[in-house]
């Protein structure tokens, strides 16, 4: 109806709905997970600083730990890859973002939320602030500069090779409980691990017909 105010909520404040509201939840969601961590992120607290009510959270999020990854995702940021002109100086700064990022505030926030995920895959998934491929980005681009450079064999470039040392690291940070790894781990990883695989990839090529691997 032409002339009807518009419908207000609380004190003279229009009132949100749909991407309005749901990004006012998220916004309150980052700056409680900021605040308190994961332990003190809880829907109520989440809704009254959004101005809004439970209930309108919930439609947009089924549960705490689903707002937190959503927050989480929003507060983690991308870094260039770096570029050293070697792979071992690449790798080793690679290693070492990621251990920092572990020992820092935000990564407390996602040892909490891995914590709290345990075994659910499809919450893990959404941890990873990119998708698989996105992920490995950085890894197959130091890698790749590796290969132009004659420093790694071109069979390679596979994200699953290329990924690997990050993947030893994060093992470390699970299995071992740690907040940061010691350099050393680091070191030992690129020099024992990484640069031997992707160095000498492709051993079946250099195999002889029908032998068996570990004969």
């Amino acid at each position: 109806m032409a002339g009807e105010p518009v419908r207000r909520s609380g004190a003279g404040r229009t009132r949100r709905r749909g991407a309005a509201l749901e990004e006012a939840i998220l916004r309150a969601a980052v700056d409680e997970l900021t605040e308190a961590g994961y332990a003190g992120l809880t829907m109520d607290r989440v809704a009254a600083r959004a101005g809004t009510n439970k209930n309108a959270v919930y439609r947009r999020w089924p549960n705490r730990l689903a707002l937190g990854i959503a927050a989480y995702r929003q507060l983690a940021t991308t870094v260039p890859p770096p570029d050293t002109g070697s792979l071992r100086g690449d790798v080793l700064e690679l290693l070492r973002q990621v251990n920092r990022h572990w020992s820092s505030p935000l990564g407390a926030v996602l040892r909490e939320l891995l914590s709290a995920a345990g075994g659910a895959s499809e919450l893990l998934a959404q941890l990873q602030e990119r998708s698989g491929d996105a992920a490995a980005a950085p890894w197959l681009t130091v890698l790749g500069r590796a290969v132009a450079r004659g420093e790694a064999a071109p069979e390679a470039l596979h994200p699953r090779v290329a990924t690997v040392a990050v993947v030893l690291l994060r093992n470390e940070f699970v299995v071992r409980g740690i907040p940061a790894a010691p350099d050393g781990v680091i070191v030992e990883i690129v020099d024992e691990v990484y640069l031997p695989l992707v160095r000498r990839r492709g051993p079946t090529r250099d195999r002889p017909s029908g032998e068996v691997s570990g004969s």
